[in-house]
């Protein structure tokens, strides 16, 4: 079981708005770039999040540019599942490719508040009560986000051969 701190956002949240574009060649470490995870949107985010802290968001999360930074950003602010009720396709796989656990959740978005909390465990979201079930994912995609992302499950991969 886990707990989870909640920063809840709408509809049609693009890449833009996560990372700011002007910031993709300029900004070089992990820690450059979690200081300005999703600045436009939410001043206030990047001062507050902590690890372990996750996104609840409503539909079309991650749509626009193909953009790493839009999950690296969030994950080095200590974000490593984002729900929502649906995900832009190229996000989707940028997350699992970088170890974020992008979960699909009908209705959850339009009942958690900032700040609210959520427990993770069997295979639901809790909330005040109510069950949201976790869609399972592939035995392949949950190896990479078991391993931490693609690149560490490739390199344990061919470091074992």
């Amino acid at each position: 079981m886990s707990e989870h701190r909640c920063f809840v956002y709408g509809d049609n949240i693009n890449t833009d708005l996560i990372f700011a574009g002007k910031y993709t060649y300029t900004l070089r470490t992990p820690e450059e770039i979690a200081s300005h995870a999703l600045e436009d949107l939410d001043p206030t985010f990047a001062q507050t999040v902590q690890q372990g802290d996750v996104i609840v968001a409503g539909r079309n999360w991650g749509s626009g540019s193909s953009r790493e930074q839009g999950v690296t950003s969030l994950k080095w602010s200590g974000v490593n599942i984002i729900i929502a009720e649906s995900f832009s396709g190229l996000y989707f796989r940028n997350c699992i490719n970088q170890g974020v656990h992008p979960i699909v959740c009908a209705g959850l978005s339009e009942k958690v508040k900032r700040g609210d909390t959520i427990r993770i465990e069997g295979g639901y979201i809790i909330h005040d009560g109510e069950y949201y079930a976790i869609p399972p994912l592939s035995p392949s995609v949950q190896a990479i986000l078991d391993a931490g992302g693609l690149a560490p499950m490739l390199a344990k991969r061919f470091a074992n051969e």
